[in-house]
């Protein structure tokens, strides 16, 4: 877990293009103006500290904020940009109570400004093993359901959240579970199978 300093910051702006790399942005959880309360430097010596959940990895971080930085919980930041000193991932435990009390809020919002994406697991889950399916993962999808999805999109893809709920009999809330899914694997630290969060190890 190492600090992102400027220059890993320089190398990836000079990096080539057509790469596959994306912009680091991130949902705020928590801002500290005065720094980690565990800190025990003086309060002279610390700087603004805050926590957030990256997209589209859904990983969290700490940042180290510019004292200037005009920023609050909720609002999407560029980890690369001038407000952000630098970086580092976290683990679940690592966060404030109040940063984890905002990541199903973080969540849904990721979720929601970018449904297509989230739709489209619906039309490209694959199995996982002869026995488990990537549907499976999602909290209430049995074998029946995961079928219904299997055939179901066999006539056409998912177009949005709505119309995976019209076409399946018997799922309810296709935007829940995969919000549900999406915050277990964030807080749950021995699952065997992630689909959606990149735990950066």
């Amino acid at each position: 877990m190492s600090d992102h300093s400027t220059d890993a910051a320089d190398e990836r702006d000079s990096a080539p293009e057509g790469g596959t790399e994306e912009r680091s942005v991130a949902v705020l959880l928590d801002v500290l103006p005065n720094g980690r309360p565990d800190d025990g430097r003086p309060g002279y010596q610390k700087s603004p500290v805050a926590y957030a959940l990256g997209e589209p990895s859904f990983g969290l971080y700490e940042l180290s904020l510019e004292e200037d930085a005009d920023v609050s919980v909720s609002d999407r930041i560029d980890l690369d940009g001038p407000a952000v000193s630098r970086y580092r991932r976290v683990e679940f435990e690592d966060l404030t109570r109040n940063a984890a009390a905002e990541i199903e809020y973080a969540v849904e919002a990721i979720v929601d400004a970018d449904e297509r994406r989230f739709v489209d697991f619906y039309n490209e889950a694959e199995p996982i093993t002869l026995r488990l399916h990537q549907l499976n993962l999602l909290p209430g999808i049995g074998k029946k359901l995961r079928n219904r999805v299997l055939d179901e999109r066999k006539r056409g893809p998912f177009e949005s959240f709505e119309e995976v709920e019209d076409r399946i009999s018997g799922l309810h809330s296709p935007r829940e579970v995969i919000l549900e899914r999406i915050v277990e694997e964030i807080r749950e630290d021995d699952l065997k199978y992630r689909t959606f969060v990149d735990r950066g190890e």
